[in-house]
């Protein structure tokens, strides 16, 4: 019975509000280690930044600024406290939906909130430090899917199964809903996926933040796959924030035919 329980909470998924926490973190450190106390400040502008766009959500049009003050905005706003830790984002992102409910505004979902977190920091990193401020984005997107990987690899270990090709998609961390639409082949030695609809690039573009999205694009599958299997590999060929392309195509290939990251 204890086995069973813990096979399952194993393969439970990872909360948004559990990813969005590591997302934050790696931010945190990269920025850190690649601008000193500028990227701190890089930090709170982005942040700043999401503060507006949440504050502006929250506005009607008989009293725009009803929300704005300090403590209106007290416990919903995705502060530096409360990115640090999984639970308070729960907390805050239940308080935001439900203020959203009571203006009669559709809510978010913790991945559009997870994409604008994300695009306000790499642009203000972009903005300041250029090239070098959009390299330390998507060197925290690596560490960050590294991290995960490495996660992956650990549930499919908990139910006895090896870190190969055939157990990472029934072990994958983050769970799907109807904000993804995907297709997937299984090939001999290769998986292919085809997703049509993406919650976090169909946020970006309707924010017009897709020159900022894409960092996260570019770096998040392979660096997920080599946390999991440094043999593992993704050619990711086609974007859905290119204009001319539409879909995010995928083809994950292990590099040798082992199971497992010994190769033995």
């Amino acid at each position: 019975m204890e086995k069973t329980r813990k096979q399952a909470d194993s393969l439970r998924p990872v909360t948004m509000y559990e990813i969005t926490e590591k997302l934050y973190r790696q931010l945190k450190s990269v920025f850190g280690e690649y601008f000193d106390t500028a990227g701190e400040e890089l930090l709170q502008e982005g942040l700043k930044e999401l503060h507006n766009d949440q504050i502006k959500s929250l506005s009607t049009t008989n009293s725009p600024d009803v929300h704005a003050t300090s403590q209106d905005a007290a416990g919903y706003l995705f502060t530096e406290e409360i990115l640090q830790k999984s639970e308070k984002i729960k907390r805050s992102f239940k308080k935001y939906e439900s203020m959203l409910v009571s203006i009669g505004k559709e809510p978010l979902n913790m991945y559009s909130l997870m994409a604008k977190m994300f695009a306000y920091i790499s642009r203000a990193a972009s903005i300041k430090f250029g090239k070098e401020g959009e390299e330390a984005a998507m060197e925290a997107v690596r560490r960050f899917g590294e991290e995960r990987g490495r996660d992956i690899a650990r549930r499919a270990a908990a139910v006895g199964e090896p870190n190969g090709i055939d157990n990472y998609l029934t072990n994958y961390d983050m769970g799907r809903s109807e904000l993804f639409t995907f297709d997937t082949d299984f090939h001999s030695g290769e998986i292919e996926q085809t997703f049509t609809k993406c919650a976090f690039a169909d946020q970006w573009k309707k924010d017009g933040m897709e020159e900022y999205g894409i960092l996260y694009c570019h770096m998040i599958d392979p660096a997920v796959a080599a946390g999991y299997n440094p043999k593992f590999e993704v050619v990711h060929d086609k974007y859905i924030l290119k204009e001319n392309e539409g879909v995010c195509h995928f083809r994950f290939q292990m590099k040798e035919s082992h199971e497992g990251s010994d190769g033995k």
